[in-house]
């Protein structure tokens, strides 16, 4: 029903696009330590924005991560800290560690998990080939 003015007396609700689904392949648990614990394929370069999305994705048993550290120039510029999910996460850029193309996150006292890091401009086919052998295999897709 609209009135005269032609607008419905019941307006509808406005509703936000949710937000993006992380793109993130965990390697399967093993008795063997490695080098790289999942991969991660952001929308973005603004590590700012896309970590709060990345840290709700992570596993439940995965404690609280406090620190991140990014490898690479291709990030837009970083904050010292940012707030993703109610608490404060600091972050680093670096040239050379952990590793080309890497995420480190850090849990205070409990660990640390570095991720590979796919750009987002990374064609689909080939991203989604890369975490689907991460989660596979623990390994990334040879490229």
């Amino acid at each position: 029903m609209t009135t005269a003015e032609g607008r419905s007396p019941h307006p509808r609700p406005h509703h936000h696009a949710p937000p993006p689904v992380a793109r993130l392949a965990i390697a399967p648990p093993g008795p063997v330590t490695r080098r790289i614990d999942g991969a991660w394929w952001p929308h973005s370069t603004d590590l700012a924005a896309e970590l709060p999305e990345l840290l709700a994705a992570l596993p439940f048993d995965w404690p609280r991560i406090t620190h991140a550290t990014v490898n690479g120039t291709g990030w837009s510029a970083l904050p010292g800290r940012i707030l993703a999910a109610g608490h404060v996460v600091r972050l680093r850029r670096t040239a050379n560690r952990p590793g080309p193309d890497t995420l480190c996150l850090v849990s205070a006292g409990h660990g640390r998990w570095d991720l590979l890091l796919l750009p987002p401009a990374t064609p689909e086919a080939a991203a989604v080939r890369a975490l689907a052998e991460m989660a596979r295999t623990g390994e990334p897709a040879p490229a």
